[in-house]
């Protein structure tokens, strides 16, 4: 049911983060109502002329009532705090099955680009039931992905990749906000999310223009941007070869090891001299200011996509 005074719980997501917030309410009317009661109470038993005893309070408040009150208090707190907590790092942990969609912001405007190369300015069309995992860059300044109806709100910072997955449970057209101010047009910054059930989302892909989907935009990167000299499996410079190493543990040259995930790979294109790979030379030159968000994006859909195809061999 919605109202003026109550948002649409079109995710999962939502109805948890309402049901914190449904109580962290009911506990502070609680408070509110007992603070002001006793304040009343008193005001009232011991207003000047009354003959309400004032000698030492009763048994009952003495240390054990004390103790009690402070640890309820204490195990509330700390129920909370898991509750909440736990809510909100479980947004960040898409499933493995979940759709994933790029999401690049800019002054002002989102740009997304779904798996099969389908781009849409300031719209993102998702399916019912299923969720979808969102990869998300800033070209310009910070921005923050915001879709009030899911409860959801990630920041998209430049120099950084960032993600966050919902699941919707409702269809229809939700808006889509920046809840970071950007500049002079930040109010312009809007879009909508369409939910659409799964049948009708496939059909509706369908039907966009076709376009080389990210992996494949991401290869073509890889050769036109010289990348393929140093890393194809043909090369003969000592450079690592990147077949399979998306997902994988790496050894670096000062001992420490990382994940290559979408950060790593990032890092590794924009700050080569960072992460050295054990048993190579950090000669690669850094790429930033010769590629974009989204052309970094590609060319990690393309390493990622290397994996991919090593399972299937």
């Amino acid at each position: 049911m919605n109202s003026l005074f109550r948002l649409p719980e079109a995710s999962t997501h939502a109805v948890t983060v309402d049901h914190i917030f449904y109580l962290l309410l009911a506990l502070s009317g609680a408070t509110v109502v007992l603070v002001f009661g006793l304040i009343l109470l008193f005001a009232v038993r011991y207003r000047r002329g009354s003959k309400a005893k004032r000698g030492l309070m009763p048994e009952i408040l003495s240390r054990e009532f004390e103790i009690g009150w402070t640890l309820a208090t204490l195990l509330t707190f700390i129920f909370l705090f898991w509750w909440a907590s736990s809510a909100d790092l479980s947004s960040l942990d898409a499933p493995p099955h979940a759709l994933e969609i790029h999401v690049v912001a800019k002054q002002w405007m989102w740009k997304t680009q779904h798996t099969n190369g389908a781009r849409e300015i300031n719209a993102l069309h998702v399916p019912l039931n299923r969720p979808v995992h969102l990869l998300m860059s800033s070209q310009d300044v910070i921005h923050s992905f915001f879709v009030p109806a899911f409860r959801v709100k990630q920041d998209v910072v430049p120099g950084r990749d960032t993600d966050i997955w919902f699941q919707a449970s409702k269809s229809g057209t939700f808006p889509l906000l920046c809840a970071e101010y950007c500049g002079t047009n930040h109010s312009m910054m809007r879009g909508k999310i369409v939910v659409m059930r799964q049948d009708d989302y496939a059909r509706w892909l369908t039907q966009q223009p076709e376009g080389d989907d990210l992996a494949h935009e991401g290869a073509k990167l890889f050769v036109s941007q010289g990348c393929a000299g140093c890393h194809a499996a043909s090369s003969n410079v000592h450079a690592p070869r990147l077949a399979g190493l998306y997902g994988r543990t790496v050894q670096l040259a000062d001992g420490r090891t990382v994940s290559a995930d979408d950060a790593y790979i990032r890092d590794s294109i924009l700050q080569p001299k960072r992460d050295v790979v054990a048993g190579f030379e950090p000669i690669m030159p850094s790429f930033k200011g010769l590629l974009d968000d989204g052309e970094i994006q590609s060319l990690t859909a393309y390493i990622r996509s290397l994996r991919e195809e090593q399972q299937n061999d």
